[in-house]
């Protein structure tokens, strides 16, 4: 089945660049795993665009991540206004609606690890101004707003604060990556609906990206969701199909039986392999056919890969 699909999390905005930050392949069409000419084909399609940074940029890039985020954002931004005729920039949930029933993708920017700005508060309104919807706090470091799942530590007093001025503003607070004791912290201060953008269940592959029982329960609980990660290293050890995608998806069910709290967020074009089966955008409705194959109602699939992260966004910024 052709199908809508709303995917919260992607590398692409990095993927674009060389390691001298200048641009190596175009968002309409490229041998990745996202582009523009592929999205079209879809019934629908909305991206959330993360741009990516740690504080160990410098190290792998020779450049800091404040240079690695700008030239992200500039590139994308480049990308988006050169493409207009297929992709449009939202910063709302009903742009996104209105993109896809005038038959245009919809790209939404998020932040992956704060270090592009050097983890400051005081920057949020400004980047919310330019359009970004969600953030994470840490990636795989520790950092000055909380540990991360590598390396344990909880929320810092200014991670309550980033917490405090991103809701304020309507931003989402995503928890991929997070570790176990800032998790908790988060779910203690947070005042709205709180997302895992690229993270599968901890019960079905045990390790430390993934998301407990308690955990998912806790984000259903704020009016959150979790996006389904593509990435063979989340979701099993091996023989990793699109079955052991809908295996993490049918175990949330078990405690989500209406199927509202979630969503797809690929991590593509930051995945080193992908299911068997599955390589980039264009097997999305592939994946929504084993679901309904495996007993899924059309109405259930389309909640998972659409309404679901609209919902929490229309939430958030409500």
């Amino acid at each position: 089945m052709n199908i809508k699909a709303f995917d919260l999390h992607c590398d692409t905005a990095l993927e674009l660049l060389g390691q001298d930050l200048r641009p190596i392949h175009a968002l309409r069409k490229n041998g990745g795993h996202i582009d523009l000419t592929r999205g079209a084909a879809l019934e629908g399609y909305a991206q959330c665009f993360a741009l990516f940074t740690t504080p160990d940029m410098e190290k792998w890039m020779g450049r800091p991540a404040t240079a690695v985020f700008d030239a992200m954002l500039e590139n994308l931004t480049r990308e988006l206004e050169y493409n207009g005729d297929l992709i449009c920039q939202a910063r709302t949930p009903r742009q996104i609606r209105d993109n896809q029933k005038a038959g245009k993708l919809s790209a939404v920017l998020t932040i992956e690890g704060p270090a592009g700005f050097g983890f400051d508060p005081a920057r949020l309104e400004e980047l919310w101004n330019r359009g970004f919807r969600i953030t994470t706090l840490t990636w795989n470091e520790k950092n000055p707003l909380a540990g991360s799942h590598v390396t344990g530590g909880g929320l810092t007093d200014q991670g309550r604060e980033y917490i405090r001025e991103a809701q304020r503003l309507g931003m989402v607070i995503d928890v991929s990556h997070i570790s176990d004791e800032a998790f908790w912290d988060i779910m203690k201060v947070t005042e709205k609906p709180v997302i895992a953008s690229h993270s599968n269940s901890r019960a079905v592959c045990g390790v430390s990206r993934n998301l407990t029982d308690d955990m998912f329960r806790a984000i259903s609980e704020t009016g959150g969701t979790v996006g389904q990660n593509l990435y063979t290293q989340f979701l099993g050890e091996k023989d990793v199909t699109v079955d052991t995608v809908c295996d993490h998806i049918f175990h949330f069910l078990e405690m989500d039986p209406q199927g509202s709290h979630i969503s797809l967020g690929g991590d593509l074009d930051g995945c080193e392999t992908l299911p068997a089966g599955f390589g980039g955008i264009q097997n999305y409705p592939d994946l929504a056919d084993r679901l309904r194959s495996r007993g899924l109602s059309t109405e259930l699939v389309e909640k998972i890969f659409w309404e679901n992260a609209l919902g929490v966004l229309e939430r958030c910024q409500g």
